[in-house]
């Protein structure tokens, strides 16, 4: 299908339908992480101490922004998207740090992050990895000036800037991505390429408050072309009630992957009043399942995945008890939100706590390397119910 013209402008518009804060966090997830971390209550104090403790999350940490952002060789520029994953995990983590004590020196230095990003970026390059690029540093940067929203050092000019870049960098290769999927068969990317540019689009969407932009998300979301949509990215459901993941032929890294960013994408969706997780008898929950009790060592059904790619006959065991700071957003929502079971999410929440001393870690906790960037992470601080 095809999606509406190229947004033009990027101009804050006024809509009361709005929630802000109102991406991964609402304003009364704010006062349940303050009031425990407060109170000294874990497993959020031990999730606080993962915060606090990550390098990237210091009042003196410093951006290091570029006017052209690099991903991906053989190309006619440089790669330093790096640059990109450390800062959006900085100012993210220096956000959630203003939010929960109140100490301007985490907001200011979140604030000099996204200022510096968005006063000086002026372009996505690079061989197709551009696009793994503009959907998977768009969000993040979005998520930390979201939380900046009322922090008084972040004016309504920086806001503005910030909104400005997302919309006019990071959102039109989103859009691009899904009307022309780089020039390729709409089948050949893997879904974690969709689904991170959905995120983009519905946080540029949010951040300027641009309905149409949402809309484009969503509605990528039920009747997306590509592999991000829900009924491709998890394309077979089974009488046990789990539904065999898009990647899960390819590797358990990517698996997981498209768990982290279909989770994110339906958080913010959810906290806009759109119920994703809902879906389809809880399709999402039906994916995540089915991921987790295969990399937790029990077998699951598989059915030959083909597209105009590949043939997969078997599932990976490549990559097989991936660990990602992804699975507490997935249990508390289920379980907790929802009151659904979620037996083999919860076993996976668990073994990604313990793996990291008793809570999810965040970017730089996973590792030098782009993929422990690839989710914004701290689950057991911010999503435990």
């Amino acid at each position: 299908m095809k999606y509406s013209t190229l947004l033009a402008g990027s101009a804050l518009s006024a809509s009361a339908a709005f929630v802000h804060p109102g991406m991964l966090h609402t304003a009364d997830d704010f006062e349940r992480i303050t009031t425990n971390v407060n109170a000294g209550n874990e497993p959020w104090m031990t999730g606080w101490y993962k915060l606090t403790n990550n390098s990237h999350a210091q009042s003196t940490y410093t951006a290091n922004p570029v006017e052209l952002l690099c991903r991906g060789t053989p190309a006619s520029c440089e790669q330093n998207y790096s640059r990109a994953f450390n800062d959006a995990a900085a100012a993210y983590q220096l956000a959630i740090r203003w939010k929960v004590t109140g100490d301007e020196a985490f907001g200011t230095a979140a604030a000099n992050v996204v200022n510096a990003w968005s006063s000086t970026l002026k372009e996505i390059s690079g061989n197709s990895d551009k696009y793994l690029a503009s959907g998977l540093y768009g969000y993040q940067f979005a998520n930390a000036a979201e939380i900046l929203r009322d922090f008084d050092g972040f004016t309504d000019d920086d806001l503005a800037a910030a909104a400005a870049m997302l919309t006019d960098v990071f959102y039109p290769m989103n859009h691009r991505f899904f009307i022309e999927h780089n020039d390729a068969a709409d089948d050949h990317y893997w879904a974690n390429w969709d689904l991170c540019n959905m995120a983009t689009a519905l946080s540029a969407g949010i951040l300027s408050e641009n309905q149409t932009m949402v809309d484009e998300a969503i509605n990528y979301f039920y009747n997306g072309t590509g592999n991000g949509a829900i009924e491709k990215l998890f394309w077979i459901v089974y009488d046990d009630g789990t539904a065999q993941v898009q990647e899960a032929g390819r590797d358990q890294g990517h698996t997981m992957l498209d768990i982290g960013l279909v989770g994110a994408f339906a958080q913010m969706a959810y906290n806009q009043g759109i119920n994703l997780f809902a879906y389809d008898d809880y399709r999402i929950l039906r994916g995540a399942e089915y991921a987790a009790s295969y990399n937790l060592g029990n077998d699951v059904q598989y059915t030959t995945y083909v597209n105009s790619d590949v043939t997969q006959d078997v599932i990976s065991e490549q990559d097989r008890g991936n660990i990602r700071p992804i699975w507490e957003l997935i249990y508390n929502h289920y379980v907790k939100v929802e009151g659904q079971d979620a037996p083999f999410s919860e076993q996976y929440a668990q073994l990604v706590r313990d793996d990291a001393g008793g809570a999810e870690g965040g970017g730089g906790d996973y590792g030098p390397n782009s993929g422990g960037f690839d989710q914004l992470g701290f689950g057991t601080l911010l999503y435990t119910m």
